[in-house]
């Protein structure tokens, strides 16, 4: 029975999934498995896992399409091991990940979320020179609902009793338990961690290092903004009933700083209206970012400005070197 699961969702994936089981089957720890989940794919997907099941740590299972929350639910009830680490498919991981977090858990009874930073990668996996470095200690639910310090899905390592504390099944599923909501197509990851955290008694804490390799996507981020805000918002919506005084205190700060995520996201894409409207949106409701984070939010609206006014030739050389997350 392996000691760690990492569960690897994986949709048509073929272009980028080689490079990801090559850095996992690397790791420094080796008493784990990986389980591929193919979630309904149509091109070779499947048949790359095959290849590498020639290593016998590497699982498949197949399902028909539910989404990257299906996805994972369905690799936590088919992974063996008693913490669980997620990779998707085309993001990588360094050689000593599993094994940093395994001891940080081993050595934290409290911990049952660990994470680390991590490093941005263009779609070609060319490194962006950008980083990922969250809040590593004293994690509170605020600070997820605000800035979600996990900061990506191929990030963190967990107790799979973690998982046991929140699991639930709706009253449609007749054998199947759900940890992430499927209804969830966007803000998935932040719904979970922050449902684990109000209901919940295991506390968050990340260690030092960039140990996971992030891809983003340049083109296109500012397109689906509306639908981002939309999930956040229906997150909240669903999640308030669970502590409403949590929320009357921090969702205002919080819907603050995801207008200026989301207007990073625009300037990302050289969108200087649609970024420049967002960050304004961002000061309606809450001026909290710039007291606690003075100087993201400043960037934030001189580049939104710059963009606007001037165009993006301004900042597009800028832009492209070191890239734009969070």
């Amino acid at each position: 029975m392996p000691y760690a699961s990492i569960i690897v969702p994986a949709y048509n994936v073929a272009a980028t999934l080689p490079e990801t089981l090559t850095a996992l089957l690397r790791q420094t720890y080796v008493d784990f498995e990986i389980v591929v989940v193919d979630d309904g794919s149509t091109d070779y997907t499947v048949r790359i896992v095959e290849d590498f099941q020639t290593d016998q740590r590497v699982r498949l299972v197949r399902q028909r399409n539910r989404g990257l929350a299906g996805a994972r639910n369905t690799g936590i009830a088919n992974a063996k091991g008693s913490v669980i680490g997620f990779c998707d498919a085309d993001d990588t991981w360094e050689p000593e990940k599993l094994e940093t977090h395994v001891r940080h858990l081993e050595a934290s009874p409290d911990v049952g979320i660990s994470y680390s930073g991590s490093s941005m990668m263009d779609d070609k996996g060319v490194p962006l020179g950008h980083y990922q470095t969250p809040r590593l200690s004293h994690v509170r639910a605020d600070h997820i609902l605000k800035r979600n310090p996990i900061g990506n899905g191929s990030a963190p390592v967990l107790r799979r009793a973690v998982f046991d504390a929140i699991a639930y099944r709706p009253a449609f599923e007749t054998d199947r338990d759900w940890y992430f909501d499927e209804t969830f197509r966007q803000s998935e990851d932040i719904e979970c961690w922050l449902r684990i955290a109000l209901t919940t008694a295991w506390c968050f804490e990340g260690v030092e290092g960039t140990l996971t390799n992030y891809r983003i996507n340049q083109s296109g981020l500012s397109a689906d903004t509306n639908r981002q805000f939309a999930s956040w918002e229906n997150m909240v919506t669903k999640l308030r009933p669970i502590n409403p005084e949590f929320f009357a205190k921090h969702e205002a700060a919080a819907r603050s700083y995801q207008y200026r995520y989301l207007a990073r996201r625009a300037v990302s894409s050289f969108d200087g209206a649609r970024a420049w409207n967002l960050a304004m949106q961002s000061f309606q409701h809450s001026f909290r970012p710039v007291l606690e984070e003075p100087m993201k939010t400043v960037q934030t609206v001189v580049a939104a400005a710059v963009l606007k006014l001037v165009g993006p030739n301004a900042l597009r050389p800028f832009l492209l070197a070191k890239g734009t997350k969070s």
